[in-house]
């Protein structure tokens, strides 16, 4: 019976190939942490604290660099960092070079609305609590409303991913009967915007009028402007 050489090496290389992984996989996972990296992927100032963050990363008094990566639980990491009301997702991970790495996103407020409970209303049109950290320059809200003014998501980020109306509209009152006030940054004049039904026939003809009478310097004769009326732009004057 003749012996196959070739087949025999093949099976020894292999054996070796993996035991080299597997030594090299424990001896990596037995390295401990050697720094901690976070990073912010939305554009906007961070409601969260760096410390808040390394908090909820590690939470143990141990020195990073004292922490092996093999005693993490990436999961759990994750999980506690989304279960901070500023945090809309997030995502750890380990490099090959021992660095803890989170990649995080933040919720966006659009709108803080004003009362005994002061919150704001995110992007997802959730309630999202005040941050200690940093203020948002959104529209303040106002008024009465049953569902906490999440309703008024559409028209919010409406509002906000407009340039003219971002910068326009400072304030937004609603009516028990659901209907909206819009007011504006530096105009005497309040817009009955209504329901927030059409808005982009609303919005549109709005715009026109009050690039119109900002051009003949009119604007400080109107009192109210009113948008409920389809195509029509009603406004009445001091």
């Amino acid at each position: 019976m003749r012996i196959n050489w070739g087949i025999i090496k093949l099976f020894v290389l292999l054996g070796l190939v993996a035991f080299l992984m597997s030594f090299a996989k424990q001896r990596n996972e037995r390295r401990n942490i050697t720094d901690v990296k976070i990073n912010f992927v939305d554009d906007h100032q961070p409601f969260i604290t760096l410390a808040t963050v390394n908090k909820l990363l590690i939470q143990s008094n141990d020195s990073i660099t004292s922490i092996p990566k093999e005693t993490l639980v990436l999961k759990e990491m994750e999980g506690r960092l989304r279960q901070n009301p500023m945090v809309r997702k997030a995502q750890v991970f380990v490099t090959i070079d021992g660095v803890l790495g989170a990649q995080i996103e933040q919720r966006n407020p659009i709108a803080r609305v004003a009362g005994s409970a002061n919150y704001y209303i995110d992007e997802d049109g959730k309630e999202m609590p005040l941050s200690n950290v940093y203020s948002a320059r959104v529209p303040l809200i106002s008024g009465s409303s049953k569902n906490g003014f999440t309703e008024l998501t559409p028209l919010l980020i409406k509002i906000k991913n407009d340039s003219v109306l971002n910068q326009l509209v400072t304030g937004i009152h609603e009516k028990q009967n659901g209907e909206v006030i819009l007011n504006l940054r530096k105009q005497s004049f309040k817009v009955l915007f209504g329901s927030i039904e059409n808005m982009e026939v609303k919005f549109k003809n709005f715009k026109a009028f009050f690039q119109k009478i900002k051009k003949d310097n009119k604007s400080a004769e109107y009192q109210l402007v009113d948008l409920r009326f389809g195509n029509q732009v009603v406004a009445s004057k001091i």
